[in-house]
């Protein structure tokens, strides 16, 4: 059984966007209580566009799924476990509330 210590939702928007998805992740942190990471204008590691990852303990998940259905609006969030290996965790460990898009997984040695 894979164990997954918490989860990361990452918020993807483009630059002129970006002031708002950084207060979608606020609300977010404001109401359920949970770790907000910096606001990256351009891609970071395997994200395709800019991006604010928010953390979320792995009991917690169900309830953080269901407040960003409720608020993404047109936002996609890409949403995964993390259970210590990084390639399954952006490949095989994932949820897309939105379209799906390409992530660079060339840093965890895949193509």
């Amino acid at each position: 059984m894979i164990h997954f210590a918490d989860y990361h939702a990452h918020f993807y928007f483009d630059p002129d966007e970006a002031e708002e998805a950084g207060a979608l992740c606020a609300a977010m942190k404001e109401a359920l209580g949970v770790a907000m990471g910096r606001v990256h204008i351009r891609p970071v590691g395997p994200h395709p566009r800019g991006s604010c990852q928010m953390t979320v303990p792995a009991a917690r998940i169900g309830e953080a799924l269901e407040w960003i259905m409720a608020h993404r609006g047109r936002f996609t969030v890409f949403a995964h476990g993390n259970s210590g290996n990084d390639l399954a965790d952006h490949t095989a460990h994932v949820m897309w509330l939105g379209p799906s898009e390409t992530l660079d997984l060339s840093q965890f040695g895949a193509a």
